[in-house]
């Protein structure tokens, strides 16, 4: 909103202000209140990242300095095996003060990965081993690999999901409208009770561009921006929260 613009509806408040009989100390207060309640509504949204490569303690720390207040390393690749990278990474994060620590797991398709619940088990059980977790677990659902198959592609899902529950893990689902469509089709709202990581690399910081899909009518995280360099050196996608 242009400067002029809020002068003239402060004006405008004034005057209705005055023609109610409030005093001049009232009129204050009252702006007062409205500023403050203005700056907690903008300060609200969150910018966070997420990435693959190794980061320490001290850069974590940067991160957070940055402005950065929530982080989502991997955990889990598609080569069916535990990113003890990521892990380790959950662990500096936390140790670096942050409290808004995720993680997701991007899941092994082929005929001879860990079947879908152990893939989330093996993720969670390495965490638990080093001593650390995360708060959301979320389950990467992008084209890659999967196969032709809805049915079986939303079994392998639910599979995960309830095993992730069964840990009592907190756990979202990282997908967009054109991956959802292709891997489970759009009349598929088995997840809508679930959070949703939007990804869309529009290049804006909202929701204005998010079309339902899956049952969702609201993302939780807008990943708005793909691989860029990130604060403090690292490679990332940008991400957002209002």
């Amino acid at each position: 909103m242009h400067s002029k613009t809020r002068e003239n509806n402060l004006d405008v408040a004034l005057r209705q202000a005055h023609k109610k009989g409030e005093t001049p100390d009232f009129i204050k207060m009252k702006l007062i209140v409205s500023l403050l309640v203005l700056a907690g509504f903008v300060s609200s949204a969150r910018n966070g990242i997420d990435f693959i490569q190794p980061v320490t303690v001290a850069t974590f720390q940067c991160i957070k300095n940055a402005g950065y207040s929530f982080v989502i390393p991997r955990v889990f690749t598609s080569l069916g095996k535990v990113d003890t990278t990521g892990v380790n990474n959950v662990k500096n994060a936390r140790a670096a003060g942050l409290t808004d620590v995720d993680g997701y797991v991007f899941p092994c398709l082929s005929t001879s990965c860990p079947s879908a619940a152990n893939q989330v088990k093996a993720a969670l059980d390495a965490l638990k081993s080093a001593g650390t977790k995360v708060s959301t677990l979320w389950l990467d659902i992008e084209r890659l690999a999967w196969p032709a198959n809805h049915a079986s592609n939303r079994a392998f899902i639910e599979a995960m999901v309830k095993e992730a529950q069964a840990y009592g893990q907190q756990v979202g689902i990282y997908s967009n409208y054109y991956n959802w469509q292709d891997i489970v089709g759009l009349d598929y709202h088995g997840q809508s009770n679930l959070m949703l990581w939007w990804a869309a690399y529009d290049g804006v910081k909202d929701f204005s561009k998010f079309t339902a899909f899956g049952g969702w009518t609201r993302p939780t995280i807008h990943q708005w921006e793909g691989t860029t360099a990130g604060p403090c050196g690292v490679s990332v996608d940008m991400n957002y929260v209002p």
